[in-house]
């Protein structure tokens, strides 16, 4: 017999909630005199019900296979009491506003976490929602509606913590800026070069708010984090899988202070603002991964403008099958990166993977038997298999005058970070005329035009045909989330624009984009890469001479089996991993044959 409903101001009890999962069908008789033993011989007194629950590992009779997880029970217990579930996205609270509401104590002693307010209401997050003491208390000192919503007690917690502590540094360090100016005032505003009165970026509470960034962006799966000053407020923004997210919003003084702390960290000269600079910092993940940010700052009108590029080993080093080749593709690189010498070039725009194929390459090359060496701008990631060695135009080691160093090291195999100019392309065709290999890249829009570019910074036709053993172009696009994705029935006409002059037959595999918490209602969660290998063989050698056709180029690579970067991902559309939009989104529009 179904267990009346919990009555207000009461505390969720576990035996009560036991028999309304078992009278409901979730779980079994048995599983729950289980679960309720456990509960007396259990020394946690404190843990919140649910958490208990999902901590027992129940089988979950509506869904066959799994175990009644804490997310879960939280959906079922927001249904049951009749108020909205909410995950708790931390990219969509405005911290500074809601911890504003409320003083840390207040919601500790009472569980609540306050995760919006407007003009209309204000929204508590509890894992208590028959408890209702202080409601009347809060909607009296904040003359506001409450909107209730059911939270997952574990997020609540971790949130409270994490956001009051990030507020009160924040106010800790904005402090002295407070007495000094008031912003309103055009005079103020005037001072505010004049006495530079920025928080110390050692002071215990920037320290606090750095750690916080980096740690949050790791959360995240973040790629780049940017601090932004601003006249009014710096903001400071996540790059994640390739889109830019507003994370908060700091005073301008508290803004200038975490750019001196990161430049500290980063072996940065701290006085200087006027010029750019690059630094480098490592540190370790909640988890203890370590992972490697390179730093850059640039002089803006508000002073200087970080930006933090997240170079994590487990997102850099991946596998072939990770990247996102398919089984041919991954054939034909295979094939030309085991070559004994020759040139292989990687192309594309910034933010297109290309660093992260030529590491994972030269991972898997970095035998014992090689010497692989390394010229980059800069050093992207520190991997021990290689000897790495950076461009440092101050002292004229420029990529030419580095490639002509390694070149009396004995190397195998050299990486160079990239081909701007005629004499590095020279060295790399010297090098691989004297039997090394050498991987670099190109930013070009394609494949073909690789060979195009090289012919336009003045390298011989003839020198092209006898080192260039391939050309691959890359884009990343977005990888459907596999929580919320749902079939879709493509258009003809949709799937023709895209697969033209190919023709290839319509997909019966092809899903849409959804939106769920899981990847914040955006469809897709992470990214894969989509590939144009172009193999310089015998018949399109023919074509290159010093007044190359691109169009017949790209022609004849087609002929000889070369898939287009839109083919390509039209590939993963077909499989379900992408959309049709993500992929006319990334990849430019293929020539007719």
């Amino acid at each position: 017999m179904p267990v009346a409903p919990l009555s207000q101001d009461r505390w969720l009890d576990v035996n009560e909630l036991l028999h309304e999962l078992v009278a409901q069908g979730f779980i079994s008789q048995d599983a729950a005199e289980q679960a309720l033993g456990a509960r007396r011989s259990s020394r946690t007194p404190q843990q919140h019900p649910l958490e208990f629950i999902a901590g027992q590992q129940l089988d979950d009779l509506s869904r066959p296979g799994k175990c009644l997880d804490l997310e879960s029970l939280t959906v079922w217990l927001a249904r049951h009491a009749g108020q909205p579930y909410l995950r708790i996205d931390p990219l969509k609270i405005n911290v500074a506003a809601v911890t504003a509401l409320m003083s840390y104590a207040f919601a500790q002693r009472h569980k609540i976490l306050a995760v919006a307010v407007d003009r209309e209401s204000v929204t508590i997050a509890s894992a208590q929602p028959h408890v209702r003491a202080w409601e009347a208390d809060l909607g009296h000192v904040l003359k506001l509606p409450i909107r209730r919503v059911v939270a997952n007690p574990v997020d609540i917690q971790r949130f409270t913590v994490e956001f009051f502590r990030l507020a009160k540094s924040v106010s800790g360090a904005s402090l002295v800026d407070q007495k000094s100016h008031n912003p309103g005032n055009f005079e103020q505003l005037l001072n505010l070069g004049a006495s530079d009165q920025e928080p110390d970026a050692n002071d215990a509470h920037i320290v606090n708010i750095v750690d916080w960034l980096f740690q949050y962006a790791f959360q995240q799966r973040a790629s780049d984090i940017h601090i932004e000053p601003r006249r009014e407020q710096g903001t400071v923004r996540f790059r994640i899988d390739g889109v830019l997210h507003n994370v908060y919003q700091f005073p301008p003084q508290v803004t200038m202070a975490i750019v001196s702390r990161l430049k500290s960290l980063g072996r940065m000269n701290v006085a200087e603002k006027r010029k750019p600079q690059d630094g480098r910092v490592k540190t370790k993940t909640p988890d203890g991964g370590e992972v490697e940010l390179r730093l850059s700052t640039l002089p803006t009108a508000f002073g200087e403008k970080m930006v933090m590029r997240i170079f994590d080993p487990e997102v850099l080093l991946k596998n072939f099958d990770q990247l996102g080749f398919g089984a041919d593709d991954l054939r034909r690189w295979q094939e030309m990166t085991r070559q004994p010498n020759g040139i292989i070039l990687v192309t594309g725009p910034t933010g297109s993977g290309k660093t992260t194929t030529l590491y994972t390459t030269l991972k898997k090359l970095a035998t014992s038997e090689v010497n692989l060496c390394t010229i980059e701008d800069p050093i992207e990631m520190i991997e021990p298999a290689f000897n790495q060695m950076q461009v440092q135009h101050n002292i004229d080691l420029t990529f030419a005058s580095g490639v002509r160093a390694l070149m009396r090291q004995d190397p195998d195999i050299i990486m160079i970070g990239e081909i701007r100019d005629l004499e590095t392309a020279e060295m790399a065709i010297q090098a691989a005329l004297t039997g090394h290999l050498v991987l670099s890249t190109l930013h070009t829009n394609d494949a073909p035009s690789a060979i195009s570019r090289l012919l336009e910074l003045g390298v011989p036709h003839y020198l092209i045909k006898a080192t260039v053993l391939g050309v691959m172009a890359q884009r990343l696009v977005r990888t459907l989330c596999p929580h919320c994705k749902a079939p879709i029935q493509l258009e003809e006409e949709d799937w023709q624009s895209l697969t033209r002059p190919w023709q290839a037959p319509m997909p019966s595999g092809a899903q849409r984009a959804v939106g769920c918490l899981e990847c914040r209602d955006t469809g897709y969660r992470g990214r894969a890469g989509v590939y144009e290998i172009l193999v310089l063989n015998d018949d399109l050698k023919a074509h290159i001479h010093a007044d190359t056709d691109l169009l017949t180029l790209r022609r004849q690579a087609f002929k000889d089996g070369m898939r287009s970067l839109r083919l390509s991902g039209a590939q993963k559309v077909a499989a379900g991993l992408t959309t049709l939009e993500e992929v006319l989104r990334v990849t430019p529009q293929s020539e007719q044959r």
